[in-house]
C-alpha cells in the first residue's frame, strides 16, 4: 500500500476549514508585530504571497490580495510623508534636506511642521510603515484564501448575528473590487477611456447599484431562511451566559497582556487558560438561543491542523526570538546600520510555507470559449458576459 504525499484536489468533502486559514494568517501577523527588521518583514510578505498564489481560487474574494498589497505600499508612503512633514523624535546626524519650518505658538511645543529631515528618521519611518503594511498583507492573505460564507457556518451559535455583520463587511470590499475590474474591462472593450474623473464617475454609479442589489438579495435570502428567530431560554441561563462570556473575554485580554509583558509572565498563562474556558462555556450556553441547523458542516481535519499549526509555530518562534535577541529583530537607526538577517527566526518564518504543500489544490477556472454559450431551442437566452454600464 502506497501513501501519496501530494495534496489532493479540493472538493466538497475535503475543503480546508476557513478558520485554519485565518489562524495561519494571524500567526504570520503576530510574527510581523514582533519585529521591525525589513528583511524578516519582506520574508513574511513573500511567504504569504507564495501561499496565496499556490492555493487561492478564482472566487471574487480571492482577487482582493493585490488590493491589500497596494494598500500596504500606500501606508508606507503615508508614513514617510508624515515623518518628513511633521518631523520625528529620532535624533539624526545625516541630514538630507531642510524644509521651511512653520512657526507655532508656545502652547504647541514639541510639535514641528517642516525643518530638517535626516536619514535616520526616514529609515525609522520606513521600518514602522513596513511593519503595519505586513500586518495588512497578512490579513489580505486570509481574506483571499478563506471563504467568508464557510467561515460564517463554522461560528458558534451565540456569535451568529455578529458573524453575519462581519462577513458582509468582509465581502463588500472584494466584491466591489471585482465590479470595478469588470466595468473597466467592459469600457475597454467598448473603446471608452478607463481613467480620469469622468470615467471614475461613470463607473462608480454601477458599482454602488450592484452593491445595493447584493444587499437586498442577502436580506431577502436571510429573511427566507428565518434569520433572527431564537429559542426561549430561562433568564438564569441568559445571565450566566453573559457573565461567563464577558468574564472570559476579560480574562483572555488580561492573560494576553501578561504573556506579552515581562512583568506579567507568571500569571499570564493561567489567566489566559481560565478566560478561554469561561468564554467557551459562555458561547456554548449562548448557542442554545440559536435554532438554525448546519448543512454539511466543515470538518477540522489533519490538514487544517497542519495549516493552523504552521502559523502558530511562526508566531511562537518569533516571540521566543524577540526575548533572546532583541537587537536582531529591531535593528537600530542611531547609529545608522544595515539590518542583518537572523538565521533561525528566518527559518521559523519559512514554516509558514507549509500550507502551500499540504492544503488541497483548488480547481482552476474552466476553459474559456470564443464567446457566450449558444442558447438551447426553447430555453432562456444566455446572459451577456459584459456587465451593464450606466451612461
Amino acid at each position: 500500500m502506497t501513501v501519496s504525499l501530494r495534496a489532493p484536489a479540493a472538493g466538497r468533502s475535503n475543503t480546508l476549514h476557513a478558520g485554519a486559514w485565518w489562524l495561519w494568517a494571524l500567526g504570520l501577523a503576530t510574527a510581523a508585530s514582533r519585529t521591525t527588521n525589513p528583511l524578516l518583514l519582506g520574508l513574511l510578505v513573500g511567504v504569504a504571497g507564495y501561499v496565496v498564489a499556490a492555493r487561492r481560487t478564482d472566487a471574487p474574494w480571492a482577487r482582493s490580495y493585490g488590493t491589500f498589497v497596494r494598500l500596504g505600499l500606500f501606508v508606507i508612503g503615508i508614513r514617510l510623508v508624515f515623518s518628513v512633514v511633521l518631523g520625528s523624535p529620532v535624533p539624526g546626524s545625516h541630514p538630507l534636506f531642510t524644509l521651511p519650518e512653520l512657526p507655532l505658538p508656545h502652547w504647541a511645543q514639541g510639535v514641528r511642521i517642516g525643518g530638517r529631515v535626516t536619514a535616520e528618521q526616514l529609515v525609522f519611518a520606513l521600518y514602522d510603515g513596513a511593519k503595519l503594511a505586513t500586518l495588512l498583507i497578512c490579513v489580505g492573505a486570509a481574506n483571499a484564501l478563506a471563504n467568508p460564507a464557510r467561515l460564517l457556518k463554522s461560528l458558534p451559535g451565540a456569535l451568529y448575528e455578529v458573524g453575519v455583520a462581519v462577513v458582509v463587511a468582509m465581502t463588500f470590499a472584494p466584491n466591489m473590487v471585482a465590479d470595478v475590474v469588470r466595468l473597466r474591462t467592459a469600457r475597454r472593450l467598448r473603446g471608452r477611456p478607463t481613467g480620469g474623473v469622468k470615467a471614475v464617475l461613470q463607473i462608480g454609479l454601477p458599482v454602488l447599484e450592484g452593491a445595493l442589489e447584493r444587499s437586498v438579495a442577502v436580506a431577502a435570502s436571510m429573511d427566507a431562511r428565518g434569520y433572527g428567530r431564537t429559542a426561549r431560554v430561562p433568564r438564569a441561563v441568559r445571565h450566566t451566559t453573559t457573565a461567563l462570556t464577558l468574564g472570559g473575554l476579560l480574562g483572555v485580554c488580561a492573560g494576553t497582556y501578561g504573556l506579552l509583558a515581562a512583568e506579567g509572565a507568571s500569571y499570564g498563562l493561567p489567566v489566559l487558560g481560565a478566560g478561554l474556558l469561561a468564554a467557551l462555556a459562555g458561547l456554548r450556553l449562548g448557542g442554545r438561543r440559536s435554532v438554525r441547523t448546519r448543512y454539511r458542516p466543515d470538518r477540522w481535519g489533519p490538514r487544517a491542523w497542519l495549516v493552523a499549526g504552521s502559523g502558530v509555530a511562526v508566531a511562537a518562534l518569533m516571540i521566543r526570538a524577540g526575548g533572546q535577541d532583541t537587537a536582531a529583530l529591531h535593528p537600530g537607526v542611531v547609529p545608522l546600520v544595515a539590518p542583518g538577517l537572523p538565521l533561525w527566526p528566518a527559518a521559523g518564518v519559512l514554516i509558514g510555507l507549509l500550507p502551500a504543500f499540504v492544503a488541497p489544490v483548488p480547481k482552476g477556472p474552466g476553459p474559456k470559449g470564443p464567446g457566450p454559450k449558444a442558447s438551447v431551442p426553447g430555453g432562456p437566452a444566455p446572459k451577456s458576459p459584459v456587465p451593464k454600464e450606466r451612461v
